[in-house]
């Protein structure tokens, strides 16, 4: 973190690198904002702790905030150690839910470029938060060759949920997870997702949509060339059982396979 922080108030941009290797790496926020751009070249395999206990379940595992023009490659792997949560937190056989972290969080960030990068076997396997990846108040955001890795029976791990952001990008990526590969809520407008591979899981979903009154309109939603194969469903638009009133509009799915 120190290394960030003396980067991140460079007048100049910086890169930090990451090595080849395998860390631990416990509960972490890298945020700005930074005065110039900001690369994060990871090399390496970051670990979580494996037991779920040693993580504070209001924060996520790893969380990138208020940063602009942002950029990570470099072929890492954040490894979430999820299937000791998800055997000691299973909702399904007693319908209990523990919060756990999302393995990615990325809030606020604008002109930002996730390329190369995989999330596995996320803590997740939780009814309250359920992502993989949770994209937040972004702007201008790609993912490209972004793989994320979870097994089809870890109940609830959506792949990446996108919450009020506006152009959002996802291509050529890789997605096999139990739940929704990509789920679109309120306030998400000119997202695309081209080229992704998505499976074992249920889809992609524009929603769950209406679960809170005022929720913010979805507009411009383009799913266009993906394959989706070992899915509970293709892609799909879907609402809370006697939702509020909400807009989606302006919604395409094309050419999927």
């Amino acid at each position: 973190m120190n290394a960030w922080k003396e980067a991140c108030a460079a007048p100049t941009p910086s890169t930090i690198v990451i090595p080849k290797g395998t860390f631990l790496l416990n509960q972490v926020t890298i945020e700005g904002p930074c005065k110039a751009p900001m690369t994060l070249r990871l090399e390496a395999i970051l670990k979580a702790p494996a037991d779920p206990a040693q993580l504070k379940p209001d924060l996520e595992w790893v969380t990138f905030r208020n940063i602009d023009q942002f950029t990570m490659i470099g072929g890492g792997t954040f490894d979430g150690q999820g299937k000791t949560a998800w055997a000691n937190n299973d909702c399904k056989a007693t319908g209990k839910c523990n919060k756990l972290p999302n393995n990615l969080s990325f809030n606020f960030l604008t002109n930002t470029v996730i390329q190369g990068i995989t999330s596995l076997d996320s803590n997740v396997h939780s009814r309250v938060v359920d992502w993989d990846v949770h994209m937040l108040g972004c702007k201008n955001i790609s993912f490209v060759h972004f793989t994320i890795t979870a097994p089809g029976d870890s109940l609830n791990t959506d792949g990446i949920h996108i919450s009020r952001s506006i152009g959002v990008k996802i291509t050529k990526s890789d997605i096999k997870t139990g739940d929704d590969c990509v789920s679109i809520g309120d306030g998400s407008q000119q997202v695309t997702i081209e080229k992704v591979t998505c499976g074992p899981g249920h889809g992609i979903a524009v929603g769950s949509l209406g679960k809170y009154p005022k929720e913010e309109p979805v507009v411009g939603i383009f799913v266009r060339n993906c394959t989706i194969t070992g899915t509970d469903n293709g892609v799909r638009v879907k609402t809370w059982p006697a939702s509020e009133p909400g807009e989606a509009s302006d919604i395409h799915f094309e050419d999927h396979e």
